[in-house]
């Protein structure tokens, strides 16, 4: 989607996101309070993200609701493109995806695109191959449930994925992709065929057990469009239409504009990060919401709007919305610093990353299990 002031596709995210007209564009429903309140009966809780918007739309999370109280169990479908290092943007979806599967306890198919990113992006095979091991330890690394939690990797899994796939495909014009994603002519034909893969993962437990089971996708609202292009279809074979709920972007180390991207160093902070990276970044390149100076400052306060190290607090690194309220009005007020908001943000990132490391080495023995053997 692109319009005189920002663009998102599924491979890129320009400018400033107007998450309301996104909400009508993509024809997805806002998370209203009725379906957070369902949520929380059934989790006994709300996710932080729930909390505060940062997953804020919907797509027909209304019905699987009503499935899964008939006791039609629903299963999570989430995924990865491996073409670098992961950034705490991926983290997000992903521990928001761990939430849902500890509270609702259900299987997890978690996808590794490792064909899209060799379509889309100028990167060989080989070097393809290895960002999608090193993602798959980032992922085994979250403490998703063994047994629960399959890996399926497209070229590897093929033989799951593409008998879906191809019946999907049958069902989709290239016109239809061209209006969705602005493919032309000079694109390969891999990418024309790349959205029936991604939408295969929706049925493969149907598939497996000959029977309709409800799927949820959490995902970035950039990655809507190949569902929208493929949701039509999934009735059309006897399947559910999946469900999908939406999440902002957490914002890049520039500024409240764009996302968070492993393809700009000094945009992301990545899981691989030393300690003094983390803190260097932070302090050179996290765009800052305040004043010029620190007399400045004081008297008219700061703005955690666009401040990039509070919006990091509040995406995932402060649990406590009363701790959160405190530092957003010791921020606007002028009492709390730049420097002192930074600090804080670099040691509560500093500590999640430091036991993440400790657990992505522990996973290199464990990676396999995870994998889907079928």
């Amino acid at each position: 989607m692109k319009s005189s002031r920002f663009k998102v596709t599924p491979w890129e995210v320009e400018g400033e996101v107007d998450y309301g007209k996104l909400i009508r564009d993509f024809g997805v429903s806002k998370l209203d309070e009725k379906i957070l309140k369902r949520i929380e009966k059934h989790a006994k809780e709300l996710h932080l993200m729930l909390r505060r918007g940062i997953f804020f739309a919907h797509r027909d999370l209304d019905w699987l609701l009503d499935e899964y109280e008939k006791g039609n169990k629903f299963f999570l479908y989430t995924g990865c493109g491996p073409s670098g290092p992961i950034h705490l943007g991926h983290l997000g979806t992903w521990l928001f995806t761990k939430w849902l599967q500890d509270k609702f306890d259900v299987e997890l198919w978690f996808q590794f695109t490792d064909d899209e990113k060799f379509l889309f992006k100028d990167k060989s095979y080989e070097e393809i191959q290895k960002w999608t091991y090193e993602n798959m330890l980032d992922v085994a690394a979250l403490g998703f449930k063994k047994g629960k939690t399959h890996f399926l990797v497209d070229t590897k899994h093929a033989n799951l994925l593409y008998p879906i796939a191809v019946r999907i495909a049958k069902k989709i014009t290239f016109s239809t992709l061209k209006a969705s994603f602005g493919m032309t002519n000079e694109d390969n034909i891999g990418k024309i065929f790349y959205t029936s893969m991604q939408a295969a993962p929706a049925v493969v437990p149907s598939v497996l057990a000959k029977r309709n089971i409800p799927c949820l996708i959490p995902l970035a609202i950039d990655q809507d469009p190949h569902f929208r292009v493929a949701r039509d279809v999934y009735p059309k074979l006897g399947y559910y239409k999946p469900s999908v709920i939406h999440s902002v972007f957490m914002p890049a180390m520039s500024g409240p504009k764009g996302k968070m991207s492993s393809s700009e160093v000094n945009s992301a902070i990545l899981t691989t990060d030393s300690a003094k990276e983390v803190e260097n970044k932070i302090k050179k390149y996290a765009f800052s919401g305040g004043r010029d100076t620190i007399e400045e400052h004081r008297k008219l306060g700061g703005n955690p709007d666009v401040d990039v190290s509070f919006q990091y607090l509040r995406f995932l690194f402060e649990e406590d919305d009363k701790k959160l309220e405190r530092i957003e009005k010791d921020y606007r007020s002028g009492k709390m610093l730049t420097s002192e908001l930074k600090k804080i943000t670099i040691e509560r990132i500093n500590a999640f990353l430091k036991e993440h490391q400790k657990k992505r080495e522990k996973a290199r023995k464990e990676v396999e299990k995870f994998l889907w053997k079928g």
